[in-house]
């Protein structure tokens, strides 16, 4: 291997191991604990509010996050997708009744008649152990 590949290579791992692997050991607490569902509720509502209170806000939100380096937006879409595509869907031209319908649509789809679904694939993926993940991710499953 090259030594750019090295250092790609190294690079990548100290990432993995020193950014994801931490963040996501968290995440399975803040998801069972409620802390997240509490997060997110909050963020909602916020964007609630603000579409009633100031709707020109959340498009000047919309803007500004658009203003942000690039790497600095995929921090904020990559943790916060549903809200960041509900105030795209509330920055563009659509019709407001459309725009409300998705974006309520996006804030309750965990609600929605896949919840049982989700939540089994969920709790299935948190019972497998490391090599079964890896395992599981490498096949392939249709």
């Amino acid at each position: 291997m090259d030594t750019f590949g090295k250092l790609i290579g190294a690079t990548v791992d100290a990432l993995v191991t020193g950014i994801v692997i931490p963040v996501t050991s968290v995440i399975p607490r803040l998801v069972s604990s409620g802390v997240l569902l509490a997060f997110f509720a909050i963020l909602w509502l916020a964007v609630g509010a603000a579409a009633v209170a100031n709707p020109a806000g959340l498009d000047a939100t919309w803007r500004a996050i658009g203003e942000w380096p690039l790497p600095v937006q995929a921090l904020g879409w990559l943790p916060f997708m549903p809200v960041m595509a509900g105030l795209w869907i509330w920055a563009t031209d659509w019709p407001l009744a459309a725009r409300v319908v998705l974006v309520v649509g996006l804030a309750g789809w965990r609600d929605g008649p896949d919840a049982a679904a989700i939540q089994q694939a969920y709790d299935a993926g948190q019972a497998m152990t490391s090599d079964e993940a890896v395992a599981y991710a490498l096949s392939e499953v249709e």
